[in-house]
């Protein structure tokens, strides 16, 4: 039985809270007195999962790292979701769809600040190649502070093919460049979206910018012309956001 270990406070907090994965074992730091602490001892008794205090150097033994906060657990891997199943339950919810698509992110510090973003916002699910991506991993777990617990995931073989899903599924695909003409701000994020966004070094590969229904930049000023792709992905989103929350204070008012 394939299992990994989550490790640090919000992460396991909220691998509890989102009931997901199965569970096999809580470890927490002996003599903590961490109010944090005790209230996960607390929820994984309420749930009974069993709990099991060690020392701090057994900890960074079983994680790998001394970053876990006094807290880890024992859990299967993230289920992940067919893009097909991730449209549809996006679907089910009514409104506009609001999907993220990544290419070629590697970083998975980045990829967990991006998906704490996409939760805030209220991201519809995430769409990662299968290959040239970091995977969903407890570090990536602990650097979104536990939002990935809460994603829709999937994982493609094909992006291009998981892009032209999207479009029949009636979805604006719209890659973020930092080349292109069109303004983030001038781009219309209203309706259903995919929003594309490419890795740290080379942005979104050709074949993947090809396909997408059009482009958008941040603008930006200074001696610098790139900003983190984390930042980059936040901006987007948020721009996202904003738009669609005027577009349904405008559609309130004319009725």
């Amino acid at each position: 039985m394939k299992t990994e270990m989550l490790y640090g406070i919000h992460p396991v907090y909220e691998v509890l809270a989102s009931r997901r994965r199965n569970i096999y074992a809580i470890y927490l730091q002996k003599d903590s007195q961490s109010d944090r602490i005790h209230r996960l001892a607390s929820l994984a008794a309420n749930r009974g999962i069993p709990v099991k205090t060690v020392g701090s150097g057994y900890l960074k033994g079983l994680v790998g790292t001394a970053g876990h906060q006094g807290a880890a657990a024992r859990v299967d891997p993230l289920p992940l979701t067919a893009v097909s199943d991730l449209l549809a339950a996006a679907g089910a919810k009514g409104g506009t769809y609001f999907v993220l698509i990544l290419d070629n992110l590697l970083d998975p510090q980045n990829l967990g600040a991006i998906l704490r973003t996409a939760v805030c916002v209220g991201i519809d699910g995430v769409i990662l190649p299968k290959d040239r991506s970091a995977p969903p991993t407890p570090a990536v777990s602990k650097a979104s502070a536990g939002a990935l617990e809460h994603i829709f995931l999937s994982r493609v073989t094909n992006l291009v093919q998981a892009i032209k899903h999207c479009q029949k599924s009636g979805l604006w695909v719209v890659g973020l460049d930092k080349g292109a003409e069109q303004s983030l701000y001038d781009g219309d994020l209203t309706g259903s979206i995919a929003l594309v966004l490419g890795g740290e070094q080379k942005g979104i590969r050709p074949l993947v910018r090809k396909n997408c229904d059009f482009l958008v930049s941040i603008p930006q000023r200074g001696a610098l012309d790139s900003l983190n792709v984390s930042v980059a992905a936040g901006v987007a989103m948020y721009e996202a956001l904003r738009q669609r929350q005027m577009n349904v204070e405008c559609a309130k008012g004319d009725g």
